[in-house]
């Protein structure tokens, strides 16, 4: 039974509240569009920015608690943190566990991986919806992945759109959905099933045979503006949160074979650079292409690329790492450096599946060269928990090494976050590596870090928010704020809860009882109140972004009666 808020039960404690005059974010530098989009498969959106009003503050300095310090003396967990994993739908490494499952099979191995995601303590998933020119999703010209239905271009039967089903519940979970393709196949092998529409039957010009694969020749405008239009059509159909691409640019090299484009070379090569400058070139328009694409689609997607963790070797550049092996820059002609350091993407994801105790591209050496390289924007760390328990490297053979790593991440601020490949070895829970994340680095929730370059104007802040005890535990209920723009929508609320009346700590995690996307309403029951307490609670909004609103008016009350 519900009693209402009333005279005689303890009463709502409104902090004062201060008005601010909200200002509109600049907007950021046009970009330079390097070539022609071709005609997406719908049209265009168009998208109005209404005028911003003005929104109220609220301080929270009136009876703030004390920073809160364990009995070890650590500092708080991390409130921001970006949490991922990667889900490889390539030869069904991760999902669907096999060709041509039913739907109703597909649909709940996939809402199993995201519950598997969410209970570990992470926010986000990269989903790989391209694998070989074909798609994962509904609204597009490529054709249906072989590894969805068993045939290439076979669609789904019953009838559904797997992106737009992934999209919902990833939400429903509060986790970031990232769309993640693969940018040189065109086939994956020479069993591999290719239907009559795949790009490589239409445009057959456009390929390179290697390796026993077709893949696009990128020196080639068109194919370029191909994929960049294809980005683009993706953005636009879909509510993504980013677009992300792997380590394929070139492929890695195949011994005693040879890329055969040298026509393209002689033909579109005005520059009179060397081939291996013209390849890089060549990524570098790519790169551009992709990025103008998202910013005038959807100027709030995020574009993030996970390159191969090493650049250079010290031995041929003073600026590359103290590695020894492979390297971007010289083996798929991928200047990752140069995108770093000029922003061109807005998260760089280096893969460095190395351990800490490899002395020839060590785990730790090449953090910390990133670190130095990483530009302005956001840089995650690609982690390998697929390696653990196998191989003769001694590092990946004992279960503290994910935990080493992650420890050394978490030295430096600008550091940001991790994804692990793959979920396969979450879900198998590798050297205990999903109970290591659980207990001992993710055992609070993060929020997504933000991206003021993107928008840093917080949404307007919840209202008339309220408490009442209920038999089984104590109701939260507020009013969503004004929404005025798409930028200004709010996301998810998080409730805050501390005991007593003092105001909930909103910089540290552990103070976070809920998590709530805003598609599940203003309405939260707290069932693990102590009827013997009192408690203070905070209520804030987040945007798409991920920027928090100043905090409602805080309700503390006794608990159940």
């Amino acid at each position: 039974m519900r009693i209402i808020c009333s005279v005689g039960l303890v009463v709502l404690l409104l902090v004062g509240l201060l008005r601010c005059q909200r200002t509109t974010k600049p907007e950021p530098p046009k970009k330079t569009i390097t070539s022609a989009i071709p005609e997406p498969v719908t049209p265009p959106v168009s998208i109005t920015v209404a005028a911003i009003p003005p929104r109220p503050i609220v301080s929270d300095s009136l009876l703030l608690e004390p920073p809160i310090i364990d009995s070890s003396g650590t500092l708080p967990p991390l409130k921001r943190e970006f949490r991922a994993v990667w889900i490889a739908t390539v030869d069904n490494i991760d999902w669907p566990s096999k060709k041509g499952l039913p739907v109703a099979d597909q649909q709940r191995e996939f809402l199993e991986l995201l519950d598997m995601s969410q209970q570990t303590g992470l926010n986000a998933v990269v989903v790989q919806i391209r694998a070989a020119a074909d798609a994962f999703y509904a609204k597009g010209s490529e054709p249906w992945s072989e590894w969805l239905t068993g045939q290439q271009g076979l669609a789904p039967d019953p009838f559904y759109d797997p992106m737009e089903f992934m999209i919902r519940e990833a939400r429903a979970r509060n986790l970031e959905f990232h769309a993640w393709l693969n940018l040189d196949r065109a086939t994956f092998s020479k069993v591999a099933s290719v239907a009559p529409t795949n790009i490589s039957f239409q445009r057959p010009n456009w390929m390179v045979e290697y390796g026993g694969r077709k893949l696009f020749n990128l020196g080639l405008p068109e194919v370029r503006a191909y994929v960049a239009g294809t980005v683009a059509n993706i953005v636009r159909n879909y509510d993504v949160d980013g677009i992300h691409f792997d380590d394929y640019f070139y492929p890695y090299a195949v011994a005693g074979q040879t890329f055969a484009d040298d026509a393209t070379f002689q033909q579109f090569n005005p520059d009179g650079l060397k081939k291996d400058d013209w390849r890089r070139q060549n990524i570098d328009k790519l790169i551009r292409q992709i990025g103008d694409s998202i910013q005038v689609t959807k100027p709030w997607v995020k574009f993030g690329i996970s390159p191969f963790g090493v650049w250079k070797n010290q031995k041929n550049d003073p600026q590359g790492s103290l590695t020894y092996g492979g390297q971007a820059f010289y083996d798929l002609y991928a200047d990752i450096r140069k995108w770093a350091r000029e922003d061109w993407a807005d998260y760089i994801v280096p893969q460095i599946y190395f351990s800490t105790k490899f002395d020839r591209a060590n785990y730790k050496v090449l953090v910390d060269w990133w670190i130095k390289n990483k530009g302005n924007r956001h840089l995650y760390i690609g982690q390998g928990p697929y390696r653990l328990g196998r191989g003769s490297e001694a590092g990946w053979l004992e279960q503290t090494q994910l935990g080493d790593q992650l420890r050394h991440n978490r030295q430096y601020a600008d550091v940001l976050g991790s994804v692990f490949f793959s979920a396969k070895s979450l879900k198998n829970n590798l050297l205990a590596c999903r109970d290591t994340l659980q207990t001992r680095f993710y055992q609070h929730p993060a929020l997504v870090p933000t991206m003021p370059w993107l928008d840093d104007v917080p949404p307007n802040q919840p209202r008339n928010a309220k408490a009442a005890p209920l038999t089984d535990g104590i109701e939260l209920f507020w009013e969503e704020p004004e929404q005025p723009t798409e930028l200004d929508r709010v996301r998810y609320y998080v409730v805050y809860r501390t005991e007593g009346v003092r105001l909930p700590r909103t910089t540290d995690p552990r103070r976070i009882l809920a998590i709530r996307p805003a598609e599940q309403g203003t309405r939260l029951i707290d069932r693990s109140a102590d009827p013997k307490k009192r408690y203070t609670y905070t209520v804030t909004a987040f945007d798409r972004l991920h920027n928090e609103s100043a905090a409602t008016s805080v309700v503390y009350r006794t608990g159940v009666n």
